[in-house]
């Protein structure tokens, strides 16, 4: 099942963050970017529409059998649900309203959350904004799996167990390494998903129910879209903190893949990204780059000198990106 990687083998590796000095230089150099930086309004009614869609789902599958409502869950309804946690990640980043309607954004994002049954778009936020600011820094930026993590699943079995939980890692990660005071707008945002639960169960029944969860847990571990959540930041070359993904489903995703260009330039919406490596194509064609979310999966499970300690960390003051 593949040889064990031992603390000794792979601790993390501390290095600086490159995201700063690159942006400084491709402004310096391209100044037309700045026009870039702007709301994209339309993610507002991609987004509804998005949602509406889910919600005649719960209503196709309420009568099937058992089976296909876990087939349809992993085959249609966790890619929405996947493609909606980023469409939140663009609200977090103020997009759909523009940062003058700061509240506005949040109101929309805890619209958007309806469809993944658990509260999670308000928290987000709050700790996606840390790990722009202080990418991989000890104890703040809780995208950086904990120690146990990097210790326990470093075989291709336990890999493959971990790719398949990362939901859960994500959700109860932030309690372990920077719990933060819980705020009236998370409270808001689990009320209304509770709320919106309950009628889900009493409108469509428990097959809905269990679909639309199902569709959250399944998108968002062992599915192809999933493969962002390595191919981002895990270090398969030595060095390269960062890595972009310029394959089909970006048309999925917000843009997601070019993730290079959105820790440049968090405040560029999603579909300017294209345009960004456009433009400075020569700071980012260079760069190592992915075509293939399935094949980052299978390269992260089945390679043994890859594991969750194959991300570079930082003393927990990093150097700080702002928007």
């Amino acid at each position: 099942m593949g040889s064990r990687v031992s603390r000794e083998d792979f601790e993390w590796v501390y290095t600086d963050q490159p995201h700063a000095n690159r942006r400084r230089e491709i402004l310096a150099k391209y100044p037309e970017i700045k026009s870039l930086m702007k709301p994209d309004p339309n993610l507002k009614w991609i987004i509804t529409v998005m949602l509406l869609v889910q919600l005649a789902s719960f209503y196709l599958v309420k009568d099937l059998d058992w089976k296909w409502v876990i087939f349809w869950s992993y085959v249609f309804g966790s890619c929405l649900n996947h493609s909606m946690t980023l469409g939140i990640h663009e609200i977090s980043h103020n997009f759909p309203f523009g940062h003058h309607k700061a509240l506005w954004n949040r109101w929309f994002g805890i619209f958007a959350n309806l469809p993944l049954g658990v509260p999670y778009s308000v928290s987000f936020k709050r700790y996606h904004m840390d790990h722009h600011r202080y990418l991989g820094a000890d104890g703040i930026d809780v995208d950086i799996p904990t120690d146990f993590e990097g210790w326990f699943f470093c075989t291709t079995f336990r890999k493959l167990v971990w790719v398949v939980l990362q939901p859960l890692f994500y959700a109860f990660r932030p309690l372990l390494i920077n719990p933060k005071p819980i705020t009236s707008l998370e409270i808001i945002n689990t009320v209304i998903q509770i709320i919106f639960d309950i009628i889900v169960y009493y409108v469509f029944g428990v097959k809905s129910l269990v679909y639309m969860l199902a569709a959250s847990l399944l998108g968002l571990g062992l599915h192809p879209i999933a493969g962002h959540f390595i191919s981002e930041h895990y270090m398969f070359l030595k060095g390269h903190e960062t890595y972009s993904y310029y394959g089909p489903l970006n048309l999925l995703t917000f843009n997601v893949g070019y993730h290079n260009e959105h820790h440049d330039f968090p405040n560029i919406p999603g579909k300017n990204l294209p345009l960004v490596r456009k433009i400075a194509a020569e700071y980012y064609d260079k760069l190592p780059q992915y075509n293939s979310w399935i094949k980052v999966l299978y390269d992260f499970v089945m390679d043994d000198t890859v594991s969750p300690y194959s991300r570079m960390k930082r003393p927990p003051k990093g150097n700080e990106i702002l928007e």
